[in-house]
């Protein structure tokens, strides 16, 4: 049984010192990996990353993140990725981890992903340039997920997203920023990369569950979704999904 402690959208700011690891002390008895879905800052911020580190130097079990959409507004993404590596964090994007987990091999495939929306109402690589670029970007980022997952030759494979790969997630969200939300291109990603279960976040009004086309289990755990500073998740080798809050 492989434990997993996920959340996303933490936000960070300089007021948000502890705020995740006064939930630290018994996390190494309940799980063995900490999943960040993205949105680790509120708007991307050296002092903000410099505070949320102070919080994972703190967390006794291998913390794996992908960053999001806020994480990139300061235009620092290349120092917040190395703040956080010389901090322990294994940062990805469009790459993969390996961790062992007791006898088992746990590959982590990782991206920020991007928008593009879903089947029936998705954008289009035609027309104007700028929506050229758009849709393109999308395909690119969703290609080079996959091939990431495709290369994982592990018994376990955890998909680590922030843009959502299925509209089931969410709902409650207004269906005219779906396409700003996700992307149906990650989903064929992590179904031809055979993965067996995502970790997303960025959709503040979804819900927790969903599942691609091709029946992977995805968990949005946005915290504003789930409520909590984490949500423990097991993967057995069936494998089954169970979950409980913190």
């Amino acid at each position: 049984m492989i434990r997993i402690a996920a959340v996303g959208d933490v936000h960070f700011d300089k007021n948000s010192r502890h705020r995740l690891s006064k939930h630290f002390s018994n996390l190494k008895a309940m799980a063995d990996i900490f999943l960040i879905a993205g949105d680790l800052t509120q708007v991307g911020s050296i002092e903000e990353i410099l505070i949320l580190t102070e919080d994972l130097k703190e967390c006794p079990i291998p913390v794996v993140a992908v960053l999001g959409n806020h994480d990139y507004q300061s235009d620092k993404e290349v120092e917040i990725t190395q703040i956080l590596t010389e901090a322990g964090v294994i940062v990805l994007e469009g790459n993969s981890t390996t961790l062992m987990v007791g006898p088992y091999q746990v590959g982590i495939a990782g991206t920020k992903g991007f928008g593009g929306g879903f089947v029936g109402a998705c954008g289009s690589d035609f027309g104007e340039q700028e929506m050229k670029d758009f849709v393109r970007h999308s395909k690119k980022v969703a290609m080079k997920f996959e091939t990431a997952l495709k290369e994982l030759n592990t018994d376990y494979k955890i998909a680590l997203l922030h843009y959502s790969p299925t509209a089931q997630t969410l709902y409650g969200e207004k269906r005219e920023i779906y396409p700003f939300l996700g992307s149906y291109y990650l989903a064929e990603a992590i179904d031809y990369g055979r993965a067996d279960i995502v970790f997303h976040g960025h959709a503040h009004g979804g819900v927790e569950k969903g599942e691609t086309p091709g029946g992977c289990p995805v968990r949005n755990v946005a915290q504003p979704v789930i409520r909590h500073a984490f949500n423990i998740y097991t993967l057995e080798t069936k494998p089954m999904y169970e979950a409980k809050s913190m």
